[in-house]
């Protein structure tokens, strides 16, 4: 199983992470302040599907240690169905965010989080997710982040 940050292709994703994480306001101060408009978006990994944009406000996903991304999706958007080795916190900020438990895309099953929505997701839950629409989600944690894909085929570095 692809092991996010950990696995193939871990040096384009730390790569795109670090260059993130640079541009993030005062990483390694105990105060961090960053305005809406100065937020510094880019593509978002290979380990997500094309067409995202990730935000790294706090931290290095990649390392060790806390850290605070958004992520921008466009609609329609889907991230199959994987797990993560850490637990994560998400709180949607615009739009509608869909997730899922199970093995399986069950649309019908998914909850729908509205902008102020919150979910915490135990280390090794396995889940979907997906937008129909624009939308930014904040995901806090403890580093490093990793995507792992139940189904290998669906891990997009493999479709590349």
């Amino acid at each position: 199983m692809h092991k996010g940050y950990a696995g193939t292709g871990s040096a384009l994703l730390l790569a795109a992470c670090a260059a993130y994480a640079a541009a993030a306001t005062a990483q390694d101060d105990a105060h961090t302040m960053i305005a809406p408009k100065d937020i510094q978006w880019g593509p978002a990994p290979p380990t997500l599907p094309k067409g995202a944009k990730i935000a790294v406000l706090q931290g290095d996903p990649g390392k060790d240690g806390p850290f605070v991304i958004r992520l921008m999706t466009p609609g329609p958007y889907r991230v199959a169905p994987h797990w993560h080795s850490r637990d994560e916190q998400l709180t949607v900020i615009s739009g509608t965010f869909y997730l899922g438990l199970g093995d399986t895309v069950d649309m019908k099953k998914a909850k729908a989080l509205p902008a102020g929505g919150f979910h915490y997701l135990p280390a090794k839950a396995h889940h979907y997710a997906y937008s129909k629409a624009r939308t930014i989600v904040q995901v806090s944690g403890t580093g490093p982040f990793d995507i792992n894909y139940l189904n290998p085929a669906d891990d997009p570095q493999k479709k590349m």
